[in-house]
C-alpha cells in the first residue's frame, strides 16, 4: 500500500515549483490531489492530466489563496468533491524584493498578505472539516529566511518567520484534536522564481551551502509527503529546514 492512499490532499499554489512537485509526489504516494492557483491556465491543466495519469482523482481549481471568501469556497467545494481533505498545504507565496528604503507600502502589504494571510485563510477554512474527523496534517511552506533574515527581503522573511510562529501556535490549539501542523523552511532552490537570478549569483549561492548545490523541488516534496503521511505521526508544531546545510 502506497503510504498516503486513501487520503485527498488540497495544495495552494500548486500549478508550479514547489507545489507542482508537491503535488506529484503526493500522487506517486497514492493521495488523491486538489490543487489551486490564481488562474486555471495550462499549466494547471497539464498537471491536472499529468496527476489523473498516475491513476488518482485530481482536480485544479482558480482560488485566491489571501481571500477567506476564496479560500472558504474553495475548500467547500474540494469537501463535496473529493469527501474529505486530510492533507492541507499552504504553499501559495509571492516576492516582492528590494531594500526597505525603496519598499512601499503596497509591496510590504501584498507579500503579507499572500504569503501570511493565505495560510490564515485555508487553515480556518479547513480546520473545522479536520475537526469533525479528528484528523489531518497541516504543511506550511516557510524559508530559511524566516529562520534568519535577508537583505532587500524584509516583507518575505516577515512573511514567513510569520509563517513558522503561526505553524507552532496552531499546532497547539489543534493537536488534541489529531491534527498536525509543521512547516518547511527550504533553502535555495532551483524553481521559476529562482531562474530570474542571474546565473553568476546563483553559483556565488551555491558555494556558501554545504552541499554545494542548490537544492530541487523534489527535495522539498519528499519531505512534505513525510509530514503528510502516518510516518510522522508524533511530529507536529516543527520547522524542518531543506536547505543543504545553510541554516546551521
Amino acid at each position: 500500500m502506497k503510504i498516503l492512499e486513501g487520503k485527498t490532499a488540497l495544495i495552494t499554489g500548486g500549478s508550479r515549483g514547489i507545489g507542482r512537485a508537491i503535488a506529484l509526489s503526493f500522487a506517486y504516494s497514492g493521495a488523491n490531489v486538489a490543487f489551486s492557483d490564481l488562474r486555471y491556465d495550462e499549466l494547471a491543466e497539464s498537471l491536472e492530466k499529468e496527476l489523473t495519469e498516475l491513476g488518482v482523482k485530481a482536480k485544479g481549481y482558480a482560488s485566491d489563496a489571501s481571500s477567506l471568501a476564496d479560500s472558504e469556497k474553495l475548500v467547500n467545494e474540494v469537501q463535496a468533491e473529493f469527501g474529505s481533505i486530510d492533507i492541507l498545504v499552504n504553499n501559495a507565496g509571492i516576492t516582492k524584493d528590494t531594500l526597505m528604503m525603496r519598499m512601499t507600502e503596497e509591496m510590504w502589504d501584498d507579500v503579507i498578505r499572500v504569503n501570511l494571510k493565505s495560510a490564515f485563510n485555508l487553515t480556518k477554512a479547513v480546520q473545522r472539516f479536520m475537526l469533525k474527523q479528528r484528523s489531518g496534517s497541516i504543511i506550511n511552506m516557510s524559508s530559511i529566511v524566516g529562520l534568519g533574515g535577508n537583505a532587500g527581503q524584509a516583507n518575505y522573511a516577515a512573511s514567513k518567520g510569520g509563517m513558522i510562529a503561526f505553524t507552532k501556535s496552531v499546532a497547539q490549539e489543534l493537536g488534541a484534536r489529531n491534527i498536525r501542523v509543521n512547516a518547511i523552511a527550504p533553502g535555495f532552490i532551483e524553481t521559476e522564481m529562482t531562474a530570474r537570478i542571474p546565473e553568476e549569483a546563483r553559483k556565488a549561492w551555491a558555494e556558501k551551502i554545504p552541499l554545494k548545490r542548490a537544492g530541487s523541488p523534489d527535495d522539498v516534496a519528499n519531505i512534505a509527503v513525510f509530514l503528510a503521511s502516518d510516518m510522522s505521526s508524533y511530529v507536529t508544531g516543527q520547522v524542518i529546514s531543506v536547505c543543504g546545510g545553510m541554516n546551521r
